[in-house]
């Protein structure tokens, strides 16, 4: 049967992890995380204003349980109004009934939702500090161990997205700590690369260890070693897509060193993160490990509404595991993308209704 999705990497094992998920039983896991690198001004366009970053993660996970938010009036928008990509997420999940459950690993504000509670300390601004102290980076790994294999028993394939604002930027100084070539994607179109990259060396100059969970600590956030965790027990067990771009990269990338069944992970992001051109996503992968990454071939630039061609022009391209949820909707119900976008433009005129 042919699917709306491509395979890049690993192509062979994209094709056997395919048929091992295809009509099985899938879980959704949202990790809403922060951190402080968010609050440098021009990092990232997460959030409609500076003083609502820390709003961003739980209204997300609000949304895609609710279809409104709680902790704010709106959803978490662009500074002009485009919408969080959780309204993708929360699309494909209510058309395919695939269940779902929010984890905080360090978001600085809770969730007004039933979600499950690390008691992981948000991320430090990685411009000025460590990220984490080692302490709670070594219990967010071993936290996100005991969630993985919780979640992975009773399922065939978890997929596991991420919100956290300026993630990319803790992503990015994370690859280049861990020797990866890296390049990372953005949420705007004109990727600020520049001053990630002020940031990165920023960070990268305080390293005074090889050791690889001390250079994470220093230089992530609390999502990157909870999920890493989660991969490394949930892989003995189901399949694992790992939902997102660049953060999942850097997941990928202390993942090495915690360890994973390679035949059982694999990533999956939108066309959009694929096509970044001031960003190598596949490249940085395949520096990684050669695994298949999946994106839907959701072609957003045929959408009704202006705000949701506009991820096709470069805006946000991915969050929320909007990317990853769209796979497994297509994997576990065979839906064809034009349906998808169909329901997608239908539930944003119910969003733009609501307010």
């Amino acid at each position: 049967m042919k699917i709306d999705i491509d395979i890049f990497g690993n192509y062979r094992l994209g094709e056997c992890f395919i048929d091992d998920v295809f009509a099985k039983k899938f879980f959704f896991a949202l990790i809403i995380s922060y951190t402080e690198t968010c609050k440098v001004p021009g990092i990232t366009m997460a959030g409609s204003a500076m003083d609502l970053m820390e709003l961003t993660s739980p209204s997300d996970a609000e949304f895609i349980n609710y279809g409104y938010c709680k902790n704010m009036a709106y959803i978490p928008m662009t500074p002009d109004g485009k919408p969080t990509p959780a309204i993708i997420t929360k699309t494909m999940l209510d058309k395919s009934n695939i269940p779902h459950i929010t984890i905080n690993s360090g978001s600085k504000i809770a969730p007004k939702i039933p979600y499950i509670e690390t008691s992981i300390p948000y991320g430090n601004n990685i411009f000025h500090m460590p990220g984490l102290d080692i302490h709670s980076f070594l219990s967010a790994i071993n936290y996100g161990k005991i969630m993985g294999n919780t979640l992975s028993l009773s399922n065939d394939c978890l997929v596991i997205g991420e919100s956290i604002p300026g993630g990319t930027t803790t992503a990015l100084a994370v690859l280049k700590g861990l020797g990866i070539n890296a390049q990372v994607s953005s949420s705007m179109p004109n990727n600020p690369l520049n001053l990630k990259n002020k940031i990165v060396n920023a960070a990268l100059s305080r390293l005074n260890t090889k050791d690889p969970f001390s250079m994470v600590s220093n230089l992530g956030d609390p999502m990157i070693p909870f999920v890493a965790g989660m991969v490394s027990t949930a892989s003995k067990n189901a399949n694992v897509i790992l939902a997102g771009g660049t953060q999942m990269a850097a997941v990928l990338a202390l993942a090495k060193h915690v360890g994973y069944e390679k035949k059982k992970l694999s990533l999956a992001t939108t066309q959009y993160v694929i096509n970044d051109q001031s960003a190598n996503f596949t490249n940085m992968v395949k520096q990684i490990d050669d695994l298949p990454i999946f994106t839907a071939k959701l072609k957003l630039e045929n959408s009704k509404h202006s705000a949701i061609r506009s991820y096709s022009d470069g805006f946000v391209k991915d969050g929320a595991g909007a990317g990853g949820a769209t796979v497994a909707a297509i994997l576990y119900k065979q839906f064809k993308a034009n349906d998808l976008l169909d329901r997608l433009d239908k539930n944003y005129c119910l969003l733009l209704n609501s307010y």
